[in-house]
């Protein structure tokens, strides 16, 4: 392609300098290759296993990127070797990770440490992982041979007969009596049917009483009660305690001895009282005798 847009100064010679980068004293990569002098590389590294920082001790998830100074230390055959230097997000630590290209994985060397996720199969109830390797081959001797397939055999039998054991007979008592069980859901399977045709029933009532377009979500009233009783119960002792502070701060601002509910209290019995039976006062007014204008009465002699 050829480079349209681009400025070249006037002092600018393409045999001196074979390109503008050149020209300013710039690498193509820009900042990454700041380092570039000593072998250095600025890439973005992301840590492949989950690790622990040497120097804060704190775990560090697989999969955190890094830029990473990456440089080569050495070869294996024809294959590179490479070093990753980075630094800790959480403390500001320096720990290397280096490849290996014999066992095709990478390593920690310094700064750092690996989780140890290791899962070995024979202790877990699983079968043992052969090697592939030819230099890690199984012994020569026939007989050696076959006493490591009957220790496998044996193994085998240990770990797997009780599971085979356990899901025979579970087996067994799904298998006993399949009509039993078929009826017991099916009853089961009826008793839920119609409790949802019910609630689809209230439902389609509330909606065609009040047209309502939408599907309706009906409340289950038992759980709206205890709900509230749970509701209550957690806010009660605050609103007691609010209620009592109230009224010893209005019996205080008031100057009575008494809170003024058990006053007002006994106010209102007395009144009721006084007008249900008024001799409770003490007080008796002197019964009048009626008389009447224009008779005299004789005196009893």
């Amino acid at each position: 392609m050829q480079g349209f847009n681009r400025y070249y100064p006037p002092d600018y010679d393409p045999k001196k300098h074979h390109t503008l980068n050149d020209y300013h004293g710039k690498h193509a990569l820009g900042d990454r290759a700041r380092k570039v002098d000593q072998g250095i590389l600025i890439t973005r590294f992301e840590l492949p296993f989950n690790i622990w920082c040497g120097t804060c001790n704190a775990h560090i998830g697989m999969g955190v990127r890094y830029n990473a100074e990456k440089r080569k230390i050495g070869m294996y055959y024809s294959t590179p070797i490479y070093a990753f230097r980075c630094k800790c997000h959480l403390c500001s630590g320096w720990f290397e990770i280096q490849t290996d290209p014999k066992n095709t994985r990478y390593v920690v060397t310094s700064g750092a440490r690996q989780k140890d996720e290791d899962w070995n199969p024979e202790e877990n109830g699983g079968y043992a992982v052969h090697e592939n390797d030819p230099t890690k081959a199984g012994p020569s001797d026939p007989l050696a041979q076959v006493e490591k397939t009957a220790e496998s055999s044996r193994r085998a039998r240990e770990t797997g007969a009780p599971r085979i054991d356990s899901l025979q007979e579970l087996s067994e008592t799904y298998n006993a009596d399949p009509y039993e069980l078929s009826k017991r859901v099916r009853k089961q399977f009826r008793e839920v049917k119609k409790v949802e045709k019910r609630k689809r029933g209230e439902e389609e009532e509330v909606k065609n009483k009040y047209a309502l377009p939408s599907t309706l979500k009906l409340v289950d009233e038992e759980e709206v009660k205890e709900e509230a009783k749970l509701a209550w119960s957690q806010e009660r002792p605050a609103w007691e305690a609010e209620d009592r502070s109230k009224r010893r701060r209005i019996a205080a601002e008031t100057g009575q001895t008494a809170p003024l509910g058990t006053k007002i209290s006994k106010t209102l019995l007395s009144n009721s009282l006084k007008s249900v039976d008024p001799f409770l006062s003490g007080k008796t007014q002197p019964k009048l005798t009626p008389s009447i204008t224009g008779i005299i009465r004789k005196p009893r002699g």
